[in-house]
């Protein structure tokens, strides 16, 4: 009966834990990056969920392993076979591990954003979506571009450019142009 009450007062404090946490984290990280310039808050709730998420993970693997040693099971032998599991898991995964390292940066760095003209090894168009596995391009030509984010983070050169218009009024009377200082006509 003790063994069941200590569970049920670790799980109550994860509870609160993870959710007072997960709500400082997001209001601090929000305030924070929304001040240095995210227009559209895409790049605070990308980073958001992101954090959210591996500390929810975290959390829950703490509780679980002190409800498994609660109950009287050895968890070295599990924290070891882990950490195996892990390293193969990670040799086998790499291409993956790259392209979500590689997003995860973008986004941090804020490398380019969402509309952003870009050139990103042989693509060049605009940024019509960024994950942190990949990241979408639509070109001139109108052809959508899926490009890995790792591959992004090495090939990146975003283009600059600016637009100027000029309102010119000109006044047609029959086979002669005329030009007015007022604009009128």
């Amino acid at each position: 009966m003790d063994h069941i009450i200590k569970i049920i007062i670790v799980l109550i404090i994860a509870w609160i834990v993870n959710r007072y946490v997960i709500s400082f984290v997001k209001r601090a990280l929000k305030k924070r990056i929304l001040e240095n310039s995210d227009k559209d808050g895409t790049r605070a709730a990308t980073l958001v969920s992101i954090l959210a998420n591996i500390i929810k993970f975290v959390i829950w693997l703490i509780i679980i392993l002190i409800i498994l040693s609660e109950i009287g099971i050895d968890i070295g032998p599990i924290l070891a076979g882990v950490g195996i599991v892990g390293l193969a898991f990670g040799m086998g995964a790499k291409k993956v591990i790259e392209d979500f390292l590689g997003g995860l940066f973008l986004v941090v760095e804020d490398q380019y954003r969402v509309g952003d003209l870009v050139r990103i090894g042989d693509v060049e168009g605009t940024v019509k979506k960024i994950t942190l596995r990949r990241t979408i391009i639509k070109s001139d030509d109108g052809i959508v571009h899926s490009v890995p984010t790792n591959q992004g983070a090495k090939f990146i050169q975003k283009i600059e450019f600016f637009k100027l218009e000029f309102k010119i009024n000109v006044c047609y009377s029959y086979s002669r142009f005329y030009y007015y200082d007022d604009f009128s006509c």
